[in-house]
């Protein structure tokens, strides 16, 4: 069995590899390591494998058509069959709200009113202004085209505006850490940047902010939208992969029967991630409504409880009686 993570990332190897990998000649074949002249080890497997799995069921469907099959699009279409999405799952102790000791304050469902405390800690630590009223998004992240953060720039001096408070943390991209940098310079008190990283502060935005960004262009899982229900702070994300796999859409219906937990968009724009960022402002300032989302996310059991007997039952649909 193999699993697929990210498609994006495949490691070509050149064909003249053969002789000194000690390859035999007769694997260098469409059906085997040949890929466009050069050699790939995952196409190879996912040809072979008795079973393929990924991390999340919708990305096992945009895997299968371009433009997220990145050239394997074909043969994963032809082995559908064999191919499953399992939703990866969260280390859920060191991801606790209630026994986090990397944030100032612990908090619960029953005890939401403690957060604000870390929204403060968070504020004054990357320079922010300390206004509990208005709404704080946080992002981490690689700072990188998959993951949207152009997006977040392009929509920021409008996020800003609503009003609402940014607070980036990642690295990446060389050009994307400096317009964040440029960002948080032009809008002091209002946004802010911290590059690099710090696994504390991902901890203490997750408990700090109002909601969480997550504009990913693909996300095979993510764990951040995962975490940040935990925490009881509502994600905003691009309907894509693992991300509207485990984010529920905030709509009058998903509210009346509970399932609400976040704020989902189609289309991977600016435009888009900017009205659910509005709608995410909107249900921040009705506070019944609010709660209730964080309530919804906090009950979300992203253990890998359930990821694990998929895979069992995988593993045993696999062994010969």
């Amino acid at each position: 069995m193999i699993t697929i993570h990210n498609l994006a990332f495949q490691g070509i190897a050149p064909a003249a590899l053969i002789g000194p990998l000690a390859l035999p000649a007769e694997s260098f074949t469409i059906a085997g390591l040949e890929y466009h002249g050069s050699i790939s080890f995952l196409k190879a497997a996912l040809a072979h494998a008795d079973a393929i799995t990924t991390v999340s069921p919708t990305y096992a469907r945009e895997i299968q058509s371009e433009p997220l099959g990145f050239g394997l699009q074909g043969l994963l279409a032809a082995r559908a069959d064999t191919l499953a999405g399992i939703l990866n799952g969260i280390d859920t102790e060191l991801w606790d709200p209630a026994r986090d000791a990397s944030i100032p304050a612990t908090y619960g469902p029953d005890t939401l009113e403690r957060k604000g405390a870390n929204k403060r800690a968070l504020q004054e630590r990357l320079g922010l202004a300390v206004e509990p009223a208005v709404p704080l998004a946080g992002m981490v992240s690689r700072f990188t085209d998959q993951k949207g953060i152009d997006l977040v720039i392009e929509a920021a001096r409008w996020i800003l505006r609503l009003p609402a408070q940014l607070a980036l943390v990642g690295t990446g991209a060389r050009e994307q850490e400096d317009a964040v940098r440029a960002l948080a310079r032009e809008h002091p008190g209002r946004a802010a940047a911290y590059i690099g990283f710090d696994e504390p502060l991902a901890h203490l935005v997750e408990a700090g902010a109002d909601f969480f960004l997550m504009p990913s262009r693909f996300e095979p899982c993510g764990l951040n939208q995962m975490y940040s229900q935990r925490y009881g702070t509502p994600p905003v994300v691009h309907a894509t992969g693992g991300l509207v796999d485990s984010v529920v859409d905030c709509s009058p219906a998903t509210l009346a029967d509970g399932t609400a937990t976040g704020f989902t968009f189609a289309a991977p724009s600016a435009i888009g991630l900017l009205d659910a960022v509005d709608r995410a402002v909107e249900a921040y300032r009705a506070p019944a409504t609010w709660r209730a989302l964080q309530r919804n996310g906090m009950a979300r059991d992203f253990g890998w409880g359930g990821a694990a007997q998929q895979y069992a039952a995988l593993y045993r649909s696999l062994v010969p009686r």
